[in-house]
C-alpha cells in the first residue's frame, strides 16, 4: 500500500519534494492532494505533477480522510500554525526546518504531535542522504578513532532574496543554512547538548543575522566550530577530525554526493529529475521521503534519524546564538 502524500504550499521547495517522491516507486509514494492560499495555484501545481486533487485552503487538506501525511513547504514563520493545524487534524507530519521559530514554538508542535498521536519530523534532509549513513557508520566503527573537532561552513549570497534577509519572512543565516552546519555537528556528537557557546556576528539593518561564526565545546575537551552566510559564498564543507584520520564532505554539504575519508573520495549520485528542479540534488529529498514511510510502516511517531530530541537540542542552541548576536523575532516577544 502507498504511503499517500498531502502537499502544504504549491512553492518551489514543495515543487522540489514532489519531483523527489517521483523518483521512488509508485506503489510505495503517491501525492494525492495539494493545497496553496489560492485555488488557482494548488491547480497549477495539480496540472504539472499529476495530482487529482487541490485545495486553496490549507484547512480543505486537513479534512481530507485519503491523507497518510503532509508535507509543509510553507516559510519559516508559519510552520507553527500550519503545523498544529495538520497535528490537531490527526495528520502525520513531515515540516522543512526549522521546525519553528524558536524552542517554545518547536515544544508546542511536539506537544500537539504527542497528544494527537500522531508522527512528525523536521526536514533535515541531509541526514538520510547516503554519504550521512555512511558518516555515521564509519563514525560507530571508530574508524576516526576519538573525534576532536568538526569544522562546517555553508554561505551563499542570499541578499537579493526576501525571504532571507526579511525579519517578518524569518529571515537569517542561521536559521536558513546555520542549521545544516549544526544539525551535522550534532550528528557526529550523538545529539549531546554542547558545554559552552560563544557566538559572533554581523546584522542587517532589517535585524536579521548575516553571517555568523560559533565555538562550540563539547565534553571530552571535543570542539567544533561552524560559519553560515549569506552574504558571501563559502567553501560549503565539513572536516570532522579525529585521532586516527579524517573525513571530508565536500561542497554542497547540505546535499552531499561525495565523501572524502582519509584522502580517498566515493561519489554517492542523486537520481536525475523528471522535471527541472529550483535547488541543488534536490531528489535527495527522496531519502527523508523513505525514512517516512518506513516510520510509519512500523507505527513509530519519530524518527531515530532525527528525533524531537534533536529538533529541541537544534532549537535551543539556535535560541541561544540569536540571544548573544542580538537578533529577535516577534515570535520571541509573545
Amino acid at each position: 500500500m502507498a504511503t499517500r502524500w498531502g502537499i502544504c504550499s504549491a512553492g518551489k521547495i514543495s515543487h522540489d519534494f514532489t519531483v523527489a517522491l517521483k523518483t521512488l516507486s509508485p506503489g510505495d509514494h503517491q501525492v494525492v492532494a495539494v493545497a496553496a492560499r489560492k485555488l488557482e495555484d494548488a491547480q497549477e501545481f495539480a496540472r504539472n505533477h499529476s495530482i487529482s486533487q487541490a485545495y486553496g485552503s490549507y484547512e480543505e487538506l486537513a479534512r481530507d480522510p485519503d491523507i497518510d501525511v503532509v508535507y509543509v513547504g510553507v516559510i519559516h514563520p508559519y510552520h507553527l500554525k500550519a503545523c498544529l493545524l495538520f497535528t490537531n487534524a490527526k495528520k502525520n507530519v513531515l515540516c522543512e526546518k526549522p521546525l519553528a521559530m524558536n524552542t517554545k514554538e518547536v515544544k508546542e508542535i511536539l506537544d500537539s504531535a504527542k497528544r494527537n498521536d500522531v508522527f512528525l519530523m523536521e526536514a533535515v534532509w541531509t541526514r538520510f542522504f547516503p554519504v550521512s549513513v555512511e558518516i555515521r557508520r564509519l563514525l560507530a566503527q571508530g574508524e576516526l578513532g576519538e573525534v576532536k573537532m568538526v569544522r562546517s561552513e555553508f554561505g551563499v549570497p542570499l541578499m537579493h532574496v526576501s525571504r532571507a534577509v526579511q525579519k517578518e519572512l524569518g529571515g537569517g543565516a542561521l536559521l536558513d543554512l546555520g542549521i545544516y552546519c549544526l544539525q551535522v555537528i550534532f550528528m557526529v556528537y550523538n545529539g549531546e547538548k554542547p558545554e559552552s557557546i560563544q557566538a559572533t556576528g554581523v546584522c542587517l539593518d532589517s535585524g536579521v543575522d548575516e553571517t555568523v561564526t560559533v565555538t562550540l565545546k563539547f565534553s571530552k575537551n571535543r570542539m567544533a566550530v561552524l560559519t553560515c552566510s549569506s552574504g558571501v559564498q563559502l567553501p560549503n564543507d565539513v572536516i570532522i577530525s579525529g585521532t586516527k584520520g579524517t573525513i571530508k564532505v565536500p561542497s554542497p554539504m547540505w546535499c552531499p554526493t561525495s565523501l572524502v575519508v582519509n584522502g580517498k573520495e566515493t561519489q554517492y549520485p542523486v537520481p536525475e529529475p523528471y522535471l527541472p528542479l529550483n535547488f541543488i540534488n534536490s531528489t535527495g529529498m527522496r531519502y527523508e521521503a523513505e525514512e517516512v514511510r518506513q516510520c510509519l510502516l512500523k507505527g513509530l511517531k519519530e524518527s531515530a534519524v532525527m528525533s524531537h530530541t534533536d529538533s529541541l537540542l537544534l532549537a535551543e542552541v539556535e535560541d541561544e546564538i540569536r540571544r548573544q548576536i542580538g537578533v529577535v523575532y516577534s515570535q520571541d516577544c509573545l
